[in-house]
């Protein structure tokens, strides 16, 4: 195991010094930026497998199924495996050996991996709101809808379970407005719009039991190598928002459930999020200031994030000034706005004099880059230009047998694969209903016997009666009495049902 750093690659004939990546900095998040096909995927690979080489587990999502590799050795017979080599040399890379990393696969659909769930209780209203951008009003209705759930012991795990939930507080707003405050049926119409969305991008997977345990992405193998958990996104990155919906979700899980470590020897954990932009695109502002404020806090809890894109602009300034460690792969510069962008790269560099960082910015070639991270004080390193060094494992994606092969001997087989629908609030207000309206029907039913022997008796009297001229429409005191009788009845039937739906209420 690698002691204190993260050999990142060297400069080859410019003799620069080797470019390391500080083990007690890596909490201090980074950047991997760069255009399609000048090497951030392969970058990615070799610092996951640099980090699991360390014992430090790592989270990243495959967006093009590329780094399924990962769980699998180079080979000789590779066709780069000269290429490979010579990079190893030139750079000083010695032993230059290959090999795979401890890998666990997952899927929130669970095609390419054990499938990842959580709860809409463990989501919770306020990360909800933020998901789906409800104004103030809306926000308070799912607060209550929360609280009544919380307050009569109705489970939240599933989407159906919310939307029961909906519907039953929009059906009994009266007497739960009077409660918990104001329910607006429109409110309740917007949030259960919001969820439709949501669904139909495949949410229903990803909400439910077994819910995922976060200690399952802290492992280590036997060897004391960090397990690299390999999110398949190949078909979530269609879903933008349950993509941001699950990244955001994981990321607040772990800040909330991590104690204080201030800065560690080594992180517990590194976040590496493929395809950035399409996280920010999605997101709206509400969520971007969350991620802001996780991004800024999380590091004291030894976890690390590194966001791997395009372009640094994909991020927003107030993330990117988190992220204290730099790799920059190469930028086209063909319009004014990519020559703006290009610049601004630049300018985030130390100035290294021996150098124009702005020009060797657009003429990297592919596997090179400008690299700064942070030294022993904190404080970001003169950039150098670097050859970035050549991965262990395989570069490409792993075969679906290997896949199946690695789940097969996963630490968490059987753990996840199979979904749990226990009793929870759908369930139990659906029994509410049915008992309800069988009562309904019994009442239904006493009625019109109580009717019929009403016109029974009605009609026995007008019998014996004398004929007369004018016929009365008004009713007897027996059908008055037992009409008023009934109506009380079912008057108090329904709220004996209602208060057995919210009896549960905790005082």
């Amino acid at each position: 195991l690698m002691s204190d750093s993260i050999f990142i690659g060297g400069g080859g004939e410019t003799q620069n010094e080797p470019q390391l990546l500080l083990l007690n900095r890596a909490n201090r998040h980074g950047l991997v930026a760069g255009a399609t096909g000048t090497g951030k995927t392969v970058t990615l690979q070799i610092l996951a497998q640099g980090f699991s080489d360390a014992g430090v587990p790592v989270f990243c999502a495959d967006v093009k199924g590329d780094l399924s590799g990962i769980s699998q050795p180079g080979s000789a017979d590779h066709k780069l495996h000269d290429k490979l080599m010579s990079r190893a040399e030139t750079i000083g890379l010695q032993p230059y050996e290959y090999g795979a990393s401890p890998t666990v696969f997952w899927d929130v659909f669970g095609e390419r991996g054990h499938p990842v769930r959580t709860t809409i209780a463990e989501m919770g209203p306020v990360l909800l709101s933020r998901l789906f951008e409800l104004n103030e009003t809306q926000e308070g209705v799912l607060m209550i809808a929360f609280e009544v759930a919380e307050d009569n012991d109705f489970l939240l795990l599933d989407l159906k379970d919310l939307r029961k939930l909906l519907v039953f507080v929009s059906e009994n707003k009266e007497e739960i407005s009077r409660e918990y405050g104001n329910v607006s049926p429109a409110s309740v119409g917007a949030i259960q719009r919001r969820l439709l969305v949501l669904d139909r991008e495949g949410a229903d997977q990803f909400f439910g039991e077994p819910a995922l345990e976060l200690n399952d992405l802290l492992r280590t193998s036997l060897d004391g190598r960090g397990i690299v958990n390999v999110m398949d996104a190949t078909r979530l990155i269609n879903s933008p928002r349950l993509y941001c919906t699950f990244l955001l979700w994981l990321l607040s899980e772990l800040f909330e459930q991590l104690p204080e470590v201030g800065d560690p020897d080594k992180p517990k954990l590194v976040f590496f999020f493929d395809e950035a932009h399409l996280l920010f695109d999605s997101a709206p502002k509400a969520l971007l200031d969350k991620i802001e404020q996780v991004v800024k806090l999380i590091r004291s809890k030894g976890v690390g994030v590194f966001f791997v894109t395009q372009n640094p602009r994909d991020i927003p300034d107030s993330v990117l000034s988190q992220l204290g460690n730099r790799i920059q792969h190469a930028l086209r510069a063909y319009t004014p706005g990519e020559r703006k962008a290009v610049k601004a790269a630049a300018d985030s560099f130390r100035t290294n004099e021996t150098f124009d960082t702005e020009q060797v910015i657009t003429d990297l070639g592919t596997g090179e880059a400008l690299v700064s991270t942070l030294d022993k004080k904190g404080v970001p390193g003169v950039v150098a230009r670097t050859l970035i060094r050549p991965p262990s494992s395989r570069l490409g994606p792993a075969t679906d047998a290997e896949r199946a092969d690695v789940m097969a001997n996963s630490p968490v087989r059987g753990k996840y694969d199979e979904a749990v629908d226990r009793e929870s609030a759908y369930e139990v207000l659906e029994k509410k209903e049915e008992q309800a309206a069988k009562e309904a029907e019994r009442i239904a039913k006493e009625e019109e016997k109580a009717e019929a022997k009403a016109k029974a008796a009605k009609a026995k009297e007008k019998a014996k009666a004398k004929p007369r001229r004018r016929r009365s429409n008004r009713q007897t005191a027996t059908e008055a009495a037992l009409k008023t009788g009934i109506r009380t009845a079912a008057r108090e039937l329904t709220r004996y049902v209602l208060r057995g739906v919210l009896g549960g209420r905790k005082r």
